[in-house]
């Protein structure tokens, strides 16, 4: 038959019967290896071409064995019996040669190995375990400080401050005393006061686990929160922030309450708590001060600066060298024949690298920041002050940045005394206003000064004494505020004030516990009265360092601003500058509206509006006016807007604040008034034609503009 027609030649058909016969008969291969299926006539290769197909093609999957029988052969060329094998087949099992010419690596075996991903947080965590334990073993401040800079993750470090002070809970007071001093060494200088504020708040958090391994741990605790404060590295109003965060049935709030009651409230305090585990070395910080006030006056009658260098180290207290900077200088005022030594003593401690750069500064920075204090004692302490710092400069054993460049010595002086004869003269300002209630007697006070550029210091101030006071006070300054900005005051000078206020949040919150908190009232406040725009902040913000006091603050009156109804909030939370709470003087507003609709005499509205004497809450006027032309459909109202915005009793960025708090309540407004968009809208463009709003106003309030902004 030929191949052609697609079938097997009667030769093809013998052979393949013959090689079904050979595997059935088999009996030493495994059956399953032979399916019957595999000899099949559809997995024989038939060429379509008109030559006879050979017999190497059907073979293909079988081989003739030693005994002359066609054999099934296994995958691999692996035999079976009466095969050979595959190649290079061997009894035992096969080894890899490396030596072997043809040595492929590829062939090794292999294993997968699973990699975990290491978390930076948990090995900052372990790391910091090490540098703990070997300060309480060496005691080496600097050591452990350098270390902790060595990390570099530096926004982990309120978990040091957590692993450090639960170890020292754990162990005995010299360790309790050396977490302390440690704290207060890495403050400012390695931790920043806001890592130090976290650290505490996830121990107070943490106080309920740590209670569960340490039976007096509320106590330690509250004494480690007590010397932190003792030690100027927490201030006082963290307790009360603290606790409005915490639980009252929690360890943590438990914790602060023994702070108050036990440590901070009982006479001499300060150093009841210093003393209460002793020092590291079992010294404590105010017998440190004493041993460098000793060791000076020491020197100041041998004149031995070898042996005076001598003490200090061995003082063992590097991270406190400031204080020995600060009392020498202080020494050299008291006793005017000592300062040559003094400056001496300073050099050679600076040359030597016994005082770094950065304690000499801190020490300087430190008495420059309680002159005020000083000058009670030392009358002439701030141009004493002002002649060491250009010799200590000029030797270069003080950082050239810590003053103004030499040529303006004797300005900078100048510039010195005018700021303090201002500050004294806007003082009495002040307290003659809180007191008066005279807004423009204050601006005449203030022009004829004649110091506009000192501006920014007068709100600082002003704001500053306010907080200090009742509500009515701090109400006062926010009207006064307002009329300034109106007045004399640019944007710049209040911008400049409050950078100047929050950049000395934290040393205002030592004085006044809720410091943050109003200073964030303040500022929101100024939005709200459109003194500052809310792009202001975002300025202020900007130019101060992150994560510092004052940057939370200002993170804080942007949520204020930004809360629903917050205008209405913000000008309620004070009450009004005449001692009239917002209520009243709306109570005022409607009354004398609602006189004006009836009897209809302009001037005598006008009056009224004027005796209020609340001009920054005209808004109120503005939108009390609107709302009742809409409810009774009549447009007198329109007729007495006119007027008062021609006399200039209610200011364009008073009318356009009414005109947009009417737009921000229009949803509610409807439901009352059916048709108040249509009328509002009416009214808008009545006061763009007539100039009454700012051009950055939205033409309506169905276009979905965005609101406008009160443009200073």
């Amino acid at each position: 038959m030929a191949t052609s027609d697609g079938f097997l030649t009667d030769e093809q058909r013998k052979m393949l019967k013959t090689a079904s016969q050979n595997a059935e008969n088999l009996s030493s291969s495994p059956k399953g290896l032979f399916p019957s299926s595999l000899f099949s006539e559809q997995h024989l290769k038939v060429p379509t071409a008109g030559k006879a197909c050979s017999a190497g093609l059907a073979v293909r999957q079988v081989r003739r064995s030693h005994s002359g029988k066609h054999v099934r052969v296994k995958k691999d060329g692996g035999g079976g019996k009466g095969t050979w094998g595959k190649l290079l087949d061997t009894d035992g099992e096969t080894h890899i040669d490396r030596n072997d010419p043809n040595y492929d690596s590829g062939e090794e075996p292999y294993q997968l190995v699973g990699a975990t991903i290491s978390d930076p947080l948990d090995d900052y965590k372990k790391a910091v375990i090490s540098i703990i334990e070997e300060y309480f073993s060496t005691g080496d401040v600097e050591v452990a400080a350098s270390d902790l800079r060595e990390l570099g993750s530096s926004k982990y470090h309120l978990y040091f401050i957590k692993r450090l002070v639960s170890m020292a809970m754990d162990r005995h007071d010299k360790e309790k005393e050396m977490a302390s001093v440690l704290l207060s060494a890495l403050y400012a200088d390695v931790i920043s006061p806001s890592q130090i504020r976290d650290g505490f708040v996830i121990l107070l958090e943490s106080a309920d686990d740590l209670a569960v391994d340490i039976l007096d741990a509320v106590d330690i605790l509250a004494l480690f929160v007590a010397r932190a404060v003792v030690d100027d590295i927490l201030p006082p109003a963290f307790l009360t922030r603290a606790k409005k965060a915490l639980p009252e049935s929690s360890k943590g709030f438990q914790v602060l309450q023994t702070t108050e009651k036990s440590y901070l409230s009982a006479p001499h305090h300060a150093e009841l708590v210093e003393r209460k585990w002793g020092g590291s070395t079992h010294v404590t910080v105010e017998e440190v001060k004493k041993k460098i006030a000793d060791l000076l006056r020491e020197y100041v009658e041998s004149e031995d600066a070898v042996e005076a260098c001598r003490c200090i180290r061995e003082l063992g207290v590097s991270f406190f060298h400031h204080e020995v900077v600060k009392r020498a200088l202080i020494l050299s005022m008291e006793i005017r024949t000592a300062e040559p030594l003094i400056l001496k003593l300073l050099k050679e401690a600076s040359e030597e690298g016994l005082i770094s750069s950065s304690q000499m500064a801190k020490g300087f920075a430190r008495l420059s920041e309680s002159l005020d204090d000083l000058a009670l004692d030392i009358p002439s302490a701030k141009s004493l002050f002002q002649s060491l710092v250009p010799k200590a400069i000029s030797e270069r054993w003080l950082d050239a940045s810590f003053m103004k460049p030499s040529g303006e010595d004797g300005q900078a002086q100048a510039e010195d005394e005018k700021v303090k004869l201002f500050k004294e003269e806007v003082v009495t300002i002040i307290h003659e206003y809180f007191l008066s209630d005279d807004i423009p007697e204050l601006i005449r006070s203030l022009e004829d000064l004649g110091m506009p550029e000192f501006n920014p210091i007068f709100l600082k101030k002003l704001i500053t004494l306010a907080m200090d006071r009742k509500n009515r006070e701090k109400e006062m300054a926010s009207v006064l505020l307002s009329a300034l900005h109106i007045e004399i005051f640019s944007s710049e000078d209040i911008v400049n004030g409050f950078i100047m206020l929050l950049e000395s949040a934290e040393d205002t919150a030592l004085d006044i516990l809720d410091a943050s908190n109003e200073l964030a009232l303040f500022l929101a406040r100024a939005v709200i009265d459109d003194v500052l725009v809310p792009l202001n902040l975002e300025e202020i913000g900007s130019k101060l360092q992150p994560n510092c006091s004052g940057s939370e603050t200002v993170c804080m009156a942007r949520s204020l601003v930004a809360a629903r109804h917050a205008g209405e909030r913000l000008l309620r939370c004070w009450g009004g500058g005449t001692g009239w709470a917002v209520e009243d003087a709306k109570d005022k507003i409607l009354k004398l509206l609602e006189e004006y609709e009836s009897g209809g005499v302009l001037g005598e509205a006008c009056q009224c509006i004027r005796d209020l004497g609340m001009p920054f809450f005209n808004h109120e006027v503005v939108k009390k006016a609107l709302v009742m032309a809409m409810e009774k459909k009549n447009d007198r109202m329109l007729d007495l807007l006119q007027v008062c915005f021609n006399e200039g009793l209610i200011t364009i960025n008073q009318m356009t604040k009414g005109f947009n708090r009417i737009k921000d309540g229009m949803d509610d407004l409807a439901l009352d008034i059916p048709n108040a968009e249509e009328k509002f809208n009416f009214y808008l463009e009545y006061a763009q034609k007539k100039g009454w709003v700012l051009p950055s106003f939205g033409p309506s309030v169905g276009d979905g503009s965005s609101k406008a902004v009160a443009a200073t």
